[in-house]
């Protein structure tokens, strides 16, 4: 046997060793409530930086949805896994199994519906241009033309600011100068803060929280697009899941549990529908 040869079939053989291992990895998690029962796990997926919803605090993930989490893993009598990841890898690991659900703060947009199965609504978000406490150049979100501009790779906000800055290109000629995304929307801060953009485009509870530990240190100077509803997010595949979610976030809502929870978190509650709210075209 040449060289070459060997080579192709130990390519093949790795391929294949690969592939079995992909596939059995891809179908670890996901499936029906006795599924997660018989594990004995509830394994879910979070981007740990979208405070306070989930954020790390002490090297752990803390937050409104971790107590939601908590809640439900209790209800099921089993542990919970939660793994946190960047936002851009949450979608896709939830089609490949890697986890029950994806139980961060993802906004309820058309385009998602018609490929994820959304929960009943856990949040509400506004976006926000923010710019630092002492920048004064920079009053309103028109002044963003010729303007370093960021906001979070993948997130609700980037088609935003995507359309806006069209929309500054029709009327006044000019665009950003640049338009850098990032990971997360702490990085998008910490950018505004060291002077790598001038802009930052971030979600209102965001911002809020940042102003509360840092007071001053931003300042904001309008809004883009609509305010948007957060949900978690289902496997179309499995619809027991999504059901269990939505009662016991109904049961919540019924025992006043929900409101107090979020009274802790952002100190006052949040009126989410739980009917009708789904985009035309939702699975």
């Amino acid at each position: 046997m040449s060289i070459a040869t060997y080579r192709q079939l130990a390519a093949k053989c790795c391929l294949a060793v690969a592939t079995l291992a992909s596939a059995s990895f891809a179908m670890a998690e996901g499936g029906t409530i006795a599924d997660i029962k018989q594990r004995g796990q509830l394994t879910v997926g979070t981007e740990a930086a979208y405070e306070p919803y989930e954020f790390i605090e002490n090297g752990k993930v803390t937050g409104y949805g971790r107590d939601l989490l908590d809640i439900m893993a209790a209800k099921l009598g089993v542990k919970l896994n939660q793994q946190n990841l960047p936002f851009q890898g949450l979608l896709p690991g939830l089609m490949a199994k890697r986890f029950d659900f994806v139980g961060t703060s993802v906004g309820v947009t058309e385009e998602r519906g018609k490929r994820f199965a959304y929960t009943h609504p856990i949040g509400i978000v506004h976006t926000v241009f923010v710019v630092t406490g002492k920048n004064t150049a920079i009053t309103k979100p028109a002044d963003a033309v010729g303007k370093k501009v960021g906001t979070q790779m993948g997130s609700l906000a980037q088609p935003m600011v995507q359309a806006y800055e069209k929309e500054l290109q029709a009327k006044n000629g000019g665009g950003f100068a640049e338009l850098k995304l990032f990971q997360s929307y702490p990085d998008v801060a910490t950018a505004l803060q060291n002077g790598t953009i001038d802009i930052g485009v971030l979600p209102d509870n965001v911002v809020l929280v940042q102003m509360k530990k840092k007071p001053g240190s931003l300042k904001v100077i309008g809004e883009v697009g609509d305010p948007r509803l957060l949900a978690w997010v289902t496997h179309p595949q499995d619809p027991e899941i999504r059901a269990f979610i939505n009662k016991t976030l109904e049961e919540l809502a019924a025992s006043g549990k929900l409101a107090a929870l979020q009274k802790k978190w952002f100190g006052k509650t949040l009126n989410l529908p739980t009917k009708n709210y789904l985009p035309q075209g939702a699975l």
